[in-house]
């Protein structure tokens, strides 16, 4: 098994189109990088972990599911950093393999040395961008190879079909 962690704030701050909507409303950043990160879980069918830290929502710690992807706030004194060493310790097993998702120099050390590895808030984005080619290249070659009918049939009867559908 897979498992994806990724500092949300971090990764909001290193993609322009995240930093973009940052500076218009924070929420939509983050309900952004969910939807991407659902789009990234459904592909690669890994279990995937986002945490934003208390810095920008205050409140008491929570959990929740959007998408198949696991959303954790964490608890207002808490930072991300703390809350995903936390996750890895956790999750991290013989037949589990961790990554953190951040470009956080001082929490890829200390997520190295708990057995995790890392990717790059840059690695991460190229990594989603070859899955999106991949799927746009499967797309166009299911559709080339799907037939247009079960039964082939000329265009003149075709034609004929529609209008009497239409009623004509």
């Amino acid at each position: 098994m897979v498992v994806l962690i990724v500092d949300g704030y971090n990764i909001i701050g290193a993609w322009p189109e995240l930093e973009q909507l940052k500076e218009k409303d924070i929420g939509q950043a983050r309900d952004r990088l969910i939807e991407l990160l659902a789009e990234y879980q459904a592909f690669t069918g890994d279990r995937v972990i986002v945490v934003f830290d208390a810095y920008y929502v205050r409140g008491i710690e929570s959990k929740e599911k959007q998408y198949k992807v696991e959303v954790i706030y964490t608890k207002e004194k808490e930072t991300a950093d703390e809350c995903i060493e936390k996750l890895v310790k956790t999750v991290k097993n013989i037949q589990t393999q961790v990554y953190v998702a951040t470009s956080d120099y001082a929490e890829q050390r200390t997520i190295f040395g708990q057995g995790a590895l890392r990717k790059s808030a840059r690695e991460l984005q190229i990594e989603m961008e070859d899955m999106n080619q991949e799927i746009r290249v499967k797309l166009e070659v299911h559709q080339k190879e799907k037939p247009s009918a079960k039964i082939p049939i000329n265009q003149d009867l075709l034609k004929r079909f529609e209008e009497m559908r239409r009623g004509k």
